[in-house]
């Protein structure tokens, strides 16, 4: 099972990474262009956190910045069929972020935060990757 408590189990006993490759090569969820991804650097993890939903960017989404745009139709109605099945934020993986120029960009479930942001929740628990020890000591300082 994919949720906060078997995420927070793997970070405890220093398998962080290898729940979010699971996670990520498992289920309706896959996401195996970003799993493989991952496995090109040497990652630096930050276990789950609650963090304020407006501190993350999303890279998905029907707006023009948008690094993956997705058509703005298909985009709601994605939105308003998760969002209709979130209740409990620690049943829910935590989203998977990526700690890049000082800011906090959310690499996998876009359509989740967009989601949970439609639902009015204010934060929610994430996963951060940084890609230097130097970035890891960046983001934990920012985390406050």
């Amino acid at each position: 099972m994919f949720n906060l408590e078997t995420c927070a189990a793997s970070a405890l006993a220093g398998n962080l990474q290898d729940w979010v490759l699971e996670y990520l090569s498992t289920g309706y969820w896959a996401n195996l262009g970003l799993r493989d991804g991952l496995l090109l650097h040497k990652r630096y993890w930050i276990r789950p956190l609650s963090i304020e939903l407006s501190r993350l960017q999303r890279c998905c989404g029907p707006e023009p910045e948008m690094t993956y745009r997705v058509p703005r139709d298909i985009w709601n109605k994605r939105i308003e069929n998760t969002a209709a099945d979130l209740d409990d934020p620690e049943s829910l993986p935590p989203l998977i972020v990526e700690w890049h120029e000082r800011r906090l960009i959310v690499r996998d479930d876009s359509r989740r935060h967009a989601a949970m942001t439609s639902k009015g929740w204010k934060s929610c628990f994430a996963v951060v990757w940084c890609n230097s020890e130097e970035d890891r000591t960046s983001a934990l300082s920012q985390k406050s």
